[in-house]
């Protein structure tokens, strides 16, 4: 029988047993130039197949405004050339350290806690963006007259970490199954009663997520599923970091252990990740603390996926990559292939001055939102921001002496400025200014989304003031608000036309530059003496830089450089530096 199918205790293929060795490797964090070469490294490593999600909201910024939705296609293509098999995780919701763990911030903005149920409102959007993407698995199906590599497709992910509507899950394996979708279903879910019985379906392939104890995982598995095939459909071979944490890595061995027992156990794998590429452009999402609850501080994510996988973030093999393929080595049917042609890397060092600046209000006339006065302030949801910030400008009535000026509902971080001048930060967790207030005074807060959050009860929570400026126990009226969204800056020009104001001097803004190079491939951007913000080398944002750690560089795909002069500019939103430097 052709085909892949789901039997009685293992996977088949065209009437055959297969056991499947798949990697986790999103095409939306990888240069498509480079798509290529990190899927000749995955086979390299020894697997057979290539699992992605797909972020919503990469895809449909706005209801019914898609953007490079063939991209999937594409990457399932260059996934078949490549000679591997294909898993693909449509959502709606896919977590991933992705901003609002891929669902539209337009969405949530208006169904809020009604998002991943039943809701009829929120199942209208899902099931008309399903109609748009099903469009780039359907016909790649393998079996089909295309002969295509996706051999199985996710239904939600992870839903019994959240929630418990089955309704909701029919509804969503229903919609795959009327969009065409052929190929066996599945659900993933931690290895945990609670988990296993709010995310499974019946009739639906279950499989599990974790990071090590695969027997107790899969014997737990079993006492809801007494048949069908093992998988661990998140084998966390790494973990991720957040900014002003600690780098986070796993020994190679260990992590070589912990697949040995996934494999001894007759289970296919699917290695969480094993190229993780990069958050360009500002996708990176951000967890909440306060332990299983997820309830607690806001944690951002690095623009960094490098996820100590196997294959770093530049595609080159680590430790990690030499002690899986050993491992993996053990279960093919013949050599494994050898790895690709190393890409070119920059050919030599350099540096440059940013000596053309632009502060933030020249910035924001250029490139913002229509300025609007509200009578309390606006989440970044009502003024459709989905990355970027916010400036909210007041006033403090006067006269009236001295008071504390505080933030109720803060998302994520403000710098204050009073009267013109810089008055200091607020967060979430320090929502009070340090200096009190005296009016009549004006008062501006640029607001900054430092990622929504992708995981947890907290998911889909607005951006921005949700709550009120106050002084003292007063609120504050009369707020004019105005956006300054990131996909602003794809639009060249208008941001080579933003005059200029001189040296920046340290100052928040926009800075300008060039950097001549000679020999362009993959390199990292540095930027002593920046604190935090955006940077953009020849129009394509790299992502978010802070010096509170532990990313120190950003990566730069060698096609985003060319021979000779390459345009630089670094949104810096607090205190700047001079120059920046390739290496």
């Amino acid at each position: 029988m052709d085909g892949f199918r789901v039997g009685a205790d293992g996977f088949e293929l065209d009437g055959r047993p297969v056991r499947l060795l798949s990697g986790a490797l999103h095409y939306f964090r990888v240069h498509e130039e480079q798509w290529g070469h990190r899927l000749a490294m995955l086979r390299a490593l020894g697997l057979n197949c290539v699992e992605t999600y797909v972020p919503w909201n990469l895809h449909e910024p706005g209801p019914g405004d898609y953007r490079d939705v063939e991209a999937l296609g594409r990457f399932l293509d260059a996934v078949r050339e490549a000679g591997l098999w294909a898993i693909v995780r449509p959502g709606p919701y896919i977590c991933a350290e992705w901003e609002n763990g891929g669902l539209p911030h337009w969405l949530t903005g208006v169904v809020g806690a009604r998002a991943r149920t039943r809701d009829e409102e929120y199942l209208g959007h899902v099931g008309r963006w399903f109609r748009r993407l099903l469009r780039e698995v359907v016909p790649r199906q393998h079996g089909g007259p295309g002969g295509g590599p996706v051999i199985m497709v996710q239904v939600e992910n992870e839903y019994g970490s959240y929630g418990s509507d089955r309704v909701y899950l029919a509804h969503l394996a229903d919609l795959l199954r009327a969009a065409g979708v052929r190929v066996p279903l599945f659900t993933s879910d931690g290895p945990e009663d609670h988990m296993l019985s709010g995310g499974s379906l019946p009739g639906v392939l279950a499989t599990v997520n974790f990071g090590s104890g695969a027997r107790a995982a899969f014997a737990k598995l079993r006492e809801h599923r007494p048949s069908g095939p093992l998988m661990c459909m998140e084998f966390w071979c790494g973990w991720f970091d957040h900014w002003g944490a600690e780098h986070v890595v796993r020994d190679a061995g260990d992590a070589a252990a912990a697949l040995a027992e996934i494999l001894e156990c007759g289970a296919s794998v699917n290695l969480y990740m094993a190229h993780g590429g990069t958050n360009f452009a500002g996708w990176a999402g951000a967890n909440r603390g306060g332990g299983a609850l997820h309830d607690g501080a806001l944690e951002p994510d690095v623009t960094s996926y490098d996820y100590d996988a196997p294959i770093d973030e530049h595609g080159r093999p680590t430790a990690k990559f030499e002690a899986f393929r050993d491992v993996l080595a053990r279960y093919a049917p013949g050599p494994l292939p050898e790895p690709p042609a190393p890409l070119p890397v920059l050919g030599a060092p350099v540096s440059a001055a940013l000596a053309d600046w632009a502060p933030l209000d020249a910035v924001l006339d250029r490139l913002g939102t229509p300025e609007a006065e509200h009578a309390v302030p606006p989440t970044f949801e009502e003024l459709d921001v989905d990355r970027g910030l916010v400036r909210y400008a007041l006033t403090v009535p006067g006269p009236r002496g001295p008071c504390p000026l505080s933030v109720r509902g803060l998302r994520d971080r403000a710098v204050v400025y009073v009267d013109g001048e810089r008055a200091g930060v607020l967060t979430e967790d320090e929502p009070v200014l340090g200096v009190p207030v005296a009016g009549h005074a004006r008062v501006e807060l640029w607001v900054e989304s430092l990622g929504r959050v992708n995981y947890g009860p907290r998911l889909g929570e607005p951006k921005g003031i949700e709550g009120g400026v106050l002084h003292e126990r007063q609120y504050l009226h009369g707020v004019r608000a105005r956006g300054l969204r990131l996909d602003a800056f794809d639009v060249a020009p208008a941001v080579r036309e933003i005059p200029g104001g001189g040296q920046g001097r340290g100052r928040p803004g926009l800075y300008r530059g060039a950097l001549s190079v000679r020999g362009a491939g993959d390199a990292a951007l540095e930027l002593p003496g920046f604190t935090r913000g955006f940077v953009w080398v020849n129009g394509f944002n790299l992502g978010r830089y802070w010096s509170v750690g532990p990313q120190r560089s950003l990566y730069v795909p060698g096609p985003v450089l060319r021979e000779g002069e390459n345009e630089v500019w670094v949104l810096e939103l607090e205190e700047g530096g001079e120059r920046v430097a390739l290496r």
